[in-house]
């Protein structure tokens, strides 16, 4: 039986090298509301790691404190190029602050500062004094690397369930769902 990480490291390796997206790593990440609402906004996969899929931005934004309270997440990708889609759910839990400042530092300069200075998702009150706070940090943080904000970390979301699906001209689409039960990966052919 083919396992569906691994299976997932060989679709994504191939979207990677086809894509012509300016992020090829975008996925939808879907997280369960504070307020009972299913939330779903685009982020950036940044690696698969034993067996868990790592995900990164600010832990006190929507998505983060979601995540905190309710650690239930899913993740779909859709790859045209392809002709793949796949759906994962799972549980997710914090990375280390030592994985978070690794992640941190290879992002671009440019999103490290915004980061520094900005509140995701929070009301912008003032937008000439945030702006002057993203002058004032790369003027500081001009000869020198910028700091991880505290506030910036990442999670890992281990999967309960994968399901990888091929589409066909026939529209006959091949898909396999994947369920771990207890160490065991379970594989399933789900009609189109």
């Amino acid at each position: 039986m083919v396992h569906p990480i691994e299976a997932f490291r060989e679709w994504y390796s191939e979207q990677l090298t086809r894509s012509a997206s300016l992020i090829p790593t975008a996925c939808c990440l879907s997280t369960i509301g504070l307020d009972g609402y299913p939330n779903a906004r685009f982020v950036s996969l940044k690696e698969v790691r034993a067996d868990a899929f790592i995900i990164t931005g600010p832990v006190d934004s929507r998505k983060g404190r979601e995540l905190q309270q309710i650690p239930h997440a899913a993740l779909t990708f859709w790859w045209p190029e392809t002709e793949r889609h796949v759906r994962i759910q799972g549980m997710a839990e914090r990375i280390s602050d030592a994985d978070a400042d690794r992640y941190f530092a290879d992002r671009e300069r440019d999103t490290q500062i915004i980061s520094l200075v900005s509140r995701q998702g929070y009301l912008v009150e003032d937008e000439d004094a945030v702006k002057q706070r993203i002058r004032d940090a790369e003027k500081l943080y001009a000869h020198k690397p910028v700091p991880r904000p505290q506030n910036w970390g990442g999670f890992a979301i281990q999967p309960v369930r994968i399901e990888l699906m091929a589409f066909r001209p026939s529209r006959f689409h091949e898909r396999r769902m994947f369920e771990k039960v207890g160490d065991e990966w379970v594989c399933t052919q789900l009609q189109p």
